[in-house]
């Protein structure tokens, strides 16, 4: 497989990258960044553009893994909207144009709302999107919806108040996996199971995060 991946500086981004470069059957991926990341590996090539939307040749990629993300907080659903809609799906047009066979992961979130008519802004923004990329002609797009998120690996958020938080949560993040091991996922089952859909293909188009642990253990 050869595998796109935006996002690869963010946690899940890092997760995902990690699994891609160990897998056996991944001949090569691709990072669109607008800086260098520190990751060096044979099968990895930098894209480095200060324009994430630049145009390319996706022909040969077998899946693209999107997973660039801003947080909502302190923003207007129009700044957000920008950064999460259209960004989002000016990428993504381009791509289907290009290569429409490939598979399109899109890591969105627990609690979007595919109605687009609720009372959360981010929610609403997320739903938008998912709508339109399912939408958009891919031979297959897969919507993931993970809630909390364990970072394994030495995968860390480019996020302060993130990674405060997983500092605090580091000794009871373990133990509650053990217990709910479906409602949390860690950062290398998300990867293995985007992996795993471009392998075996996926029967939902929406997975929540009950789905996404079902499908990194298949």
């Amino acid at each position: 497989m050869n595998i796109l991946i935006y996002g690869a500086s963010g946690m899940v981004g890092q997760g995902v990258l990690l699994e891609c470069l160990r897998a056996e059957d991944v001949e090569s991926v691709t990072v669109v960044v607008r800086a260098a990341i520190s990751q060096n590996h044979p099968k990895l090539r930098q894209l480095i553009t200060a324009d994430l939307s630049v145009e390319m040749n996706s022909r040969d990629y077998d899946a693209c893994f999107f997973c660039l993300g801003v947080s909502a907080a302190g923003m207007t659903e129009e700044q957000y909207s920008k950064l999460t809609f259209d960004l989002t799906l000016n990428i993504a047009a381009k791509l289907a144009q290009s290569n429409p066979r490939m598979t399109f992961v899109y890591v969105s979130g627990a609690g979007t709302d595919s109605s687009e008519n609720g009372k959360i802004m981010w929610a609403r923004v997320k739903g938008k999107t998912e709508n339109a990329l399912l939408a958009i002609g891919f031979h297959s797009a897969l919507m993931y919806r993970p809630a909390i998120i364990r970072p394994m690996k030495g995968v860390r958020s480019k996020t302060a108040s993130y990674r405060i938080f997983y500092q605090l949560m580091t000794p009871i993040l373990p133990v509650l996996k053990l217990i709910f091991p479906r409602a949390i996922l860690t950062t290398e089952e998300i990867g293995i199971a985007m992996l795993n859909a471009v392998r075996y293909g996926s029967p939902k188009k929406v997975l929540e995060k009950e789905d996404i642990f079902e499908q990194a253990h298949r």
